[in-house]
């Protein structure tokens, strides 16, 4: 059975690469999905659609619609979300993404370090699983083929 896994999470380090390096390694039959990962590619997708915008807000909020709708349609043809948490950035978006996979009753899976165990306590409370690593995370998924 091959699965579909949304990754949602930040796009400025490769842990995305590596999750899916790895999964390959164990043997897993599973297909990745993620938002746009070439972050300037993100910022201009409205413009270079619609064209130039009359300002930043508008050029933000273009390209706002146009990353939210391939969002969704990931995150609706997905079978499992896995979201990493790190400590690094601010992460609205994950947040964001998580919420709506719980909401879409998604199956789903939070990596975040132990810093992290207080603010994300409602998310990790509503998600299905929540772990620190992505080794862990692996090891979940790899659970499912057992």
């Amino acid at each position: 059975m091959k699965l579909t896994v949304y990754l949602a999470g930040e796009i400025h380090t490769n842990w995305r690469e590596e999750l899916s390096k790895k999964a390959g390694e164990k043997g897993l039959p599973l297909t990745f999905v993620s938002p746009q990962t070439n972050h300037d590619r993100s910022d201009d997708i409205g413009e270079d659609i619609l064209g130039k915008q009359p300002g930043n807000l508008y050029k933000d909020a273009a390209a706002s619609d146009i990353n939210n709708f391939r969002t969704q349609v990931f995150m609706q043809k997905a079978d499992i979300v896995v979201a990493l948490f790190g400590e690094q950035y601010r992460q609205w978006n994950t947040a964001m993404d998580v919420s709506a996979a719980i909401t879409l009753n998604k199956p789903t899976i939070i990596i975040r370090p132990k810093s992290l165990i207080h603010p994300l306590k409602e998310l990790s409370n509503k998600a299905n699983v929540t772990v620190e690593t992505i080794d862990q995370a692996l090891d979940v998924l790899s659970y499912i083929y057992e």
